[in-house]
């Protein structure tokens, strides 16, 4: 019960890491509460974490904008006195050279992937300097520190919230609030799958030929990424700040 008692915000929650971040952080004693742009499956989320039985609560919505960020945070200060961990798991891929992104994958990919950390980090932080401490998990990529080949406006956004995350780390440290990025490589999660179908693929047959590009021998599981932001969120992390950890099976970025 690494969590016991511990108030959680966890965005994305509805997505493929998010659903595994709820159920262990529920099954750990947390406290949750849960952002995601799809309604149904933000409450559906918050029927598993009862059903582990966790206090848990949910706000769906749009993290393009600022007041819905700082709502999912006054909801959790409401709803369970404070906030403890904030784990910033939502993103988006918009895939694209420069000359085939649009203004609105660019805008976009920076509201999702960078902007709502800014102003969930900036809404909790606060809170947490009240409870004497905390800890904050961003989800950049691999591909944010090490840019692949044709997601310019992912590649850039996220290797943003890995510096947002390092400089946060430094400033947010003499408070006792640890900041940290994940940054993973490819995960089995919906959001691949979709993608896999919407270039014509069959996400199978897609996953399987990533599965041999891996070292390990295979792609992420969502339970893989979610294990090791909980370890950054945990106690026992407790030295570990301002770090960006890959996450990768030991497969580089190639192209």
């Amino acid at each position: 019960m690494r969590f016991k008692n511990k108030v959680v915000v966890i965005t994305g929650g509805a997505g493929g890491v998010g659903q595994a971040l709820v159920r262990l952080f529920a099954a750990e004693g947390a406290r949750v509460m849960i952002s995601d742009i799809n309604a149904d499956g933000c409450q559906a989320v918050v029927d598993q974490a009862r059903e582990l039985g966790a206090e848990a609560d949910c706000l769906a919505g749009n993290l393009r904008e600022k007041e819905y960020c700082e709502a999912v945070i006054a909801r959790a200060v409401e709803r369970f006195g404070g906030v403890d961990i904030l784990l910033n798991n939502a993103g988006i891929i918009p895939r694209g050279t420069i000359e085939e992104t649009t203004d609105d994958m660019w805008f976009t990919a920076m509201d999702v992937n960078l902007n709502a950390a800014f102003f969930l980090c900036r809404a909790a932080i606060p809170h947490m300097k009240q409870r004497g401490g905390g800890a904050i998990v961003n989800t950049s990529s691999v591909w944010g520190t090490h840019p692949g080949p044709g997601h310019v406006a992912y590649c850039t956004s996220k290797g943003a919230v890995a510096a947002f995350s390092q400089n946060l780390g430094r400033d947010c440290a003499p408070f006792g609030i640890r900041v940290n990025a994940v940054c993973p490589h490819e995960i089995n999660t919906p959001m691949i799958r979709t993608g896999f179908e919407r270039r014509g693929l069959d996400p199978d047959k897609a996953v399987e030929e990533l599965n041999r590009t891996v070292p390990l021998g295979r792609i992420a599981e969502p339970e893989d990424i979610a294990d090791v932001i909980a370890f950054l969120a945990s106690d026992q992390a407790r030295y570990i700040a301002g770090a960006t950890l890959d996450v990768t099976g030991a497969k580089p970025v190639s192209g």
